[in-house]
């Protein structure tokens, strides 16, 4: 069943207000790099603990480097995920 365009706008809503900000990720990418507090902020713990034991083989800080070009599109990840999440959650209430 197709969401109308108030369920739709309401899901916006919600990826706007619980979907996480590429401005706030970068500054955690920026200054808490060591412990990969952007890939937690972002909701990937697993990869946040490979990458901070990575940095004892040295490939960890190459990684965080690459983090800054992938950033944006961890963003957009989680905030359809959120999208999902919430559009399951109006279409099974309609």
């Amino acid at each position: 069943m197709a969401l109308s365009t108030a369920e739709l706008s309401l899901v916006e809503q919600r990826v706007a207000n619980d979907g996480p900000s590429v401005g706030v990720a970068y500054l955690l990418w920026f200054f808490l790099w060591f412990v990969s507090a952007h890939r937690f902020y972002l909701g990937r713990p697993g990869t946040a603990i490979l990458q901070i034991l990575s940095y004892f083989i040295l490939i960890g800080f190459l990684w965080v480097l690459i983090d800054a070009f992938l950033i944006p599109g961890m963003v957009r990840d989680k905030n359809n995920e959120i999208r999902h999440r919430v559009m399951t959650q109006l279409s099974g209430h309609a």
